[in-house]
């Protein structure tokens, strides 16, 4: 299924399954709506080629891809940890070392174990919507579905007949919003769960509770906006030494190759509004909505990533594998893009954050990008890194179903 002639019913089938193919109300003038993700287009962009790239939904077996093109620093190894693991999403890891990993256009949760030696995947929950955020405290599995966030207490100990759900939070999805709907999660160090929900379309005015970062406290459902103007995060963590929570970004669509650029933000106050839908990247007012707002009334983000680079998954290192000069930065995988004419993207990166608002980004995991002007242009795609215990860095690929492990050695 990888060549290019089923790549446009694999596109059709992941935005069916994402829900970017949702029936809307039918405009006065008859016409049926665009897709959420062609909301935006101008006039001259309406025959463009550029599409979103859906992941293969069966999964590919290690040994049909090319892992030897990946590249990392010296002293570093990539190796394939484990496979089979359709649309491999978000990762969490147990107390008891269980790495669980999500879907989002899928419907189901798996479990990798290593047990007597051999490591091993277990579909652990199925059925559900869209449960790509996960967050793993104190023996329970939270998830992230589109519309709730549900526990499941000592998981760990009956994988092979899950406990029930129990309810932490019901109807964040109202409306059943066509676009980004899809939720990460982390549990944050004062207890709360901290969750997206993003702008249902590329550039259109969300109502109150989208296009925000909220939090939940899992022990009485009591749900708080943490940050507002944020068009879709698919990625947060807390800083190691001052608990402030950072989160990835995504700019809108359709304006050029280059701009907006996807974006890193750290929340330094309760209640910040980082701009959307009038201004992205800190100081470009959008086109269509930025007229009559100034980007100054804003908050800007902590560093710009690239155009349409898609950052997801971000984690801060704390791990003693990786040399000392490791600890406390960022490795963000980044997607890629598709809303380029040349595509990029398509790697981990490490961000080097200084105290003074610098932000330094450095190349970590490359190799998935093959031709940058190809249709797909690359064989794998980044989504999540999770440090294991011994200080390792799993990656998620969710266009092949694969976790890659990057570990060290002198």
């Amino acid at each position: 299924m990888h060549p290019s002639k089923p790549l446009a019913f694999l596109a059709l089938l992941g935005l069916l399954a994402a829900g970017s193919l949702q029936a809307q109300p039918a405009p006065s003038d008859g016409k049926p709506p665009p897709p959420s993700w062609q909301q935006g287009r101008s006039s001259a962009q309406e025959k463009s080629p550029l599409h979103p790239i859906a992941p293969i939904l069966t999964g590919r077996p290690a040994s049909e891809l090319p892992v030897n093109k990946l590249k990392v620093p010296p002293g570093f190894k990539v190796e394939v940890w484990a496979e089979g693991i359709p649309e491999a999403r978000s990762l969490a890891l147990g107390d008891k070392g269980t790495v669980f990993v999500s879907n989002r256009n899928l419907t189901d949760v798996y479990a990798v174990t290593d047990r007597n030696g051999k490591r091993e995947v277990k579909k652990v929950l199925s059925g559900l919507k869209s449960p790509n955020g996960l967050a793993f405290s104190k023996g329970t599995l939270y998830v992230a579905e589109r519309h709730r966030i549900t526990r499941y207490d000592g998981i760990e100990d009956q994988l092979d007949s899950p406990p029930q759900a129990k309810v932490v939070i019901d109807n964040l999805d109202p409306s059943n919003q066509p676009g980004h709907f899809w939720k990460y999660l982390a549990m944050g160090p004062d207890n709360k769960l901290y969750f997206n929900i993003g702008a249902p379309g590329n550039i259109v005015m969300p109502n109150y509770m989208q296009a925000t970062v909220m939090r939940v406290d899992p022990n009485t459902g009591k749900l708080e906006t943490v940050a507002s103007g944020v068009r879709n995060s698919v990625g947060m963590d807390f800083h190691p030494k001052t608990k402030e929570l950072w989160f990835t970004n995504h700019a809108r669509d359709w304006v050029d190759d280059d701009t907006p650029n996807d974006t890193l933000h750290r929340v330094s106050r309760k209640g910040m509004n980082f701009g959307y839908p009038f201004c992205h990247q800190g100081d470009f007012a959008d086109p269509e909505f930025g007229a009559s707002r100034t980007c100054a009334e804003f908050d800007k983000p902590y560093a710009k990533l690239g155009g349409h680079v898609a950052p997801l998954g971000m984690k801060f290192y704390t791990g003693r594998m990786f040399p000392a000069e490791y600890r406390d930065s960022i490795f963000v995988a980044l997607h890629g893009s598709w809303n380029r004419t040349s595509k990029q993207g398509y790697n981990v990166t490490r961000v080097v954050v200084d105290n003074k608002g610098g932000a330094k980004m450095v190349p970590f995991l490359e190799g998935f990008l093959e031709n940058p002007t190809a249709d797909p242009p690359m064989w794998g795609r980044p989504v999540d890194v999770l440090q294991l215990r011994d200080g390792s860095l799993l990656v998620s690929d969710d266009y092949n179903g694969v976790l890659y492990r990057v570990s060290y050695a002198k």
